[in-house]
C-alpha cells in the first residue's frame, strides 16, 4: 500500500516547509509589528502573531503533494472531491481568522459575521457530502434528517467547532499541542476502523504542527492566532463529517464542552472570562475568584497538587485531560 508511506513523507514535506517559513515570518511579523503581548509572561513581551496562516499554507502544500504523486503513480485519484473540501476549508477559515488577527485581539471580525461565513466555508463539506441523511451522535441512535444534514448540521458543525477550538487557548503551546494530540488519536481510530481520508489527511497535517510547536512551546517566539484556531477547529470537523465518524469527533471535543459550560457560567455572575492566569512571581494564579475556563481549573488543581501553577504545567495538565479524552473515546467506540 503506498498510502501510509506517502501520507508521511508529504508529512516530511511539510513539516520542513513550515519550519524554514515560520523561521522567517517571526522575522518579518516582529519587523511589520505584527506581534501580541504574552499575556502570562511578567515583562509581557512582545510575539510574533498570526503563525498559524503558514500551518495552512504547509499542510496545503503536503495534500496536494500527496494527492499529485498519488494519481501519477497510481494512475487515479484518491477522494478528490474530499481532499479539495478539505484544502478549501483550510484556506477559507484561515483568512476568516488572519482578518480576526489583522484587525487585532479585541475588536476582531464581529460574530454575526461569522455565523454568516460559515456557511460559504462549509459548501465545500456541503458538497461532498450531498447525499447523505443519517448522523450519529453519542448515546442515540442513527438519526434520519434527510436533506437537513448536508444543508443545516454540516454548517453548524463548523461554525460549532471553530469556536469552540477557539475557546482553550491563551497559553504557549496549547493549541498546536491540542491539535496534535486530536489528529493522533482519530488517526488511530481511523487506522481500527480503515478510514484511509481520516488517516492520510492526519498524517499529513501533524507534520506542520509539529513544526509550529517548536516555535510556539514555552517560552513562545510565534503565536498561533485565530488564523490556526479556526482553521484547525473547521479541518477537525470536516475531517470527522468527511470521515463519517460523528460519535468519535463529537467526544473527542469533550474538554471544549466543559469550556463552554464554564464559560456561560462566567456570563450568568457578569463575567466574559479570559483564559490567561494571573502572574505572581515565575508562577500563576487564578484570575478570578471562580473558575470560568479550563485554564482557571488547572491552574488550581496544580496549585493544590504542587503547591504553584506555571504555564508549562497548566498546558501539560490539559495535554493529560485531553489524552484521557482520547483514550476514553477509543475504548467507547473501537
Amino acid at each position: 500500500m503506498i498510502g501510509i508511506p506517502l501520507a508521511i513523507i508529504s508529512s516530511i514535506v511539510s513539516f520542513i516547509s513550515a519550519l524554514f517559513i515560520i523561521r522567517s515570518w517571526i522575522s518579518v511579523a516582529k519587523r511589520e509589528g505584527l506581534v501580541g503581548k504574552d499575556i502570562n509572561k511578567a515583562d509581557k513581551r512582545e510575539v510574533a502573531e498570526a503563525g498559524g496562516i503558514w500551518v495552512v499554507i504547509s499542510s496545503i502544500f503536503g495534500l496536494l503533494l500527496f494527492e499529485a504523486v498519488y494519481v501519477f503513480t497510481q494512475n487515479k485519484y484518491f477522494y478528490l472531491l474530499y481532499f479539495y473540501s478539505i484544502i478549501i476549508l483550510l484556506v477559507l477559515s484561515s483568512f476568516l481568522g488572519f482578518m480576526d488577527d489583522i484587525l487585532g485581539w479585541k475588536k476582531g471580525v464581529p460574530q454575526w459575521i461569522r455565523i454568516i461565513a460559515m456557511v460559504p466555508i462549509a459548501l465545500p463539506l456541503m458538497i461532498a457530502k450531498y447525499n447523505s441523511y443519517i448522523l450519529s451522535i453519542p448515546f442515540f441512535n442513527k438519526i434520519y434528517l434527510g436533506i437537513l444534514y448536508p444543508l443545516i448540521i454540516i454548517p453548524i458543525g463548523v461554525l460549532g467547532a471553530s469556536n469552540a477550538y477557539n475557546m482553550i487557548a491563551g497559553y504557549n503551546g496549547l493549541e498546536a499541542g491540542n491539535a496534535i494530540i486530536l489528529l493522533t488519536f482519530t488517526m488511530i481510530f481511523g487506522l481500527i476502523k480503515g478510514i484511509e481520508i481520516v488517516v492520510y489527511v492526519s498524517i499529513i497535517l501533524m507534520g506542520a504542527l509539529i513544526a509550529f510547536l517548536i516555535y510556539n512551546w514555552y517560552p513562545a517566539k510565534v503565536f498561533p492566532g485565530n488564523t490556526f484556531t479556526y482553521a484547525i477547529g473547521a479541518l477537525y470537523a470536516g475531517l470527522i463529517i468527511l470521515g463519517d465518524i460523528p460519535k468519535f469527533g463529537l467526544t473527542m471535543f469533550f474538554l471544549y464542552y466543559i469550556e463552554l459550560i464554564l464559560f456561560i457560567r462566567g456570563l450568568f455572575h457578569g463575567v466574559y472570562k479570559e483564559n490567561f492566569g494571573k502572574v505572581e512571581g515565575n508562577s500563576l494564579i487564578p484570575p478570578y475568584e471562580r473558575s470560568y475556563s479550563i485554564t482557571h481549573l488547572a491552574i488550581k488543581a496544580l496549585i493544590k497538587i504542587r503547591g504553584k501553577a506555571t504555564e508549562r504545567g497548566v498546558v501539560i495538565f490539559i495535554f493529560i485531560l485531553q489524552i484521557i479524552v482520547g483514550i476514553i473515546s477509543l475504548f467507547l467506540y473501537i
